[in-house]
């Protein structure tokens, strides 16, 4: 009974939908994809290009970093292995693939895998 009372005057007043129609949203749609497009699609995929380009150029002693936080220098790659192998410490090496390479080690700050020290 109480929806009834309340909606009725808004139902009543006969309210016609806003003029224009499709013709008035279709431009109005079609300038927000646009800006979408340029502001966030395209920069992401030229960034996404860049980083693939970058992983097909790895080569042997580049100092990385992975997805998962592992910081290791590149011992072995081969063209057309998915896998590279990064060395953590003297005598540790682990098989990565190359998608987990998140981008290239900071500069070493005395803070480095090599360079750590102790407390």
């Amino acid at each position: 009974m109480i929806v009834t009372t309340l909606a009725g005057p808004l139902l009543a007043d006969g309210a016609a939908p806003p003029a224009g129609g499709l013709m008035g949203t279709l431009p109005m749609l079609l300038v927000m994809f646009g800006i979408f497009y340029f502001l966030l699609i395209r920069p992401q995929q030229k960034r996404q290009r860049e980083h693939n380009d970058w992983l097909k150029s790895i080569k042997k002693d580049d100092e990385v970093v992975t997805t998962g936080g592992l910081w290791g220098k590149v011992k072995g790659v081969a063209d057309n292995s998915p896998y590279v192998t990064l060395e953590l410490q003297e005598k540790v090496r682990v098989r990565v693939l190359r998608s987990h390479i998140a981008g290239k080690a900071p500069a070493a700050e005395g803070n480095g895998p090599a360079e750590q020290k102790t407390a």
